[in-house]
């Protein structure tokens, strides 16, 4: 059963960013930004495998047709 009404950018957005949240599990910062459907993740990841979980998360958002992936990983290095 699926709903016939559109479902708001800007809902989309709120939605994804709650199942990041609760799915990431990183003390990183994902930003979503919902256009027409598509949704772009931004923002440092702390490792890799985090990705996968991120972009599941989003694809998974009732309305999402397409999630754009932008997401970088933070060199542990780097991580002063």
């Amino acid at each position: 059963m699926q709903n016939s009404q559109p479902v708001s950018d800007s809902k989309i957005a709120q939605q994804v960013t709650q199942r990041l949240a609760s799915s990431v599990r990183a003390p990183s910062k994902v930003n979503a930004i919902a256009s027409s459907g598509t949704v772009t993740l931004s923002g440092a990841l702390q490792y890799e495998h985090q990705r996968a979980g991120a972009l599941q998360a989003a694809r998974g958002t009732t309305g999402v047709r397409r999630v754009v992936d932008q997401l970088t990983i933070m060199p542990p290095a780097k991580r002063e």
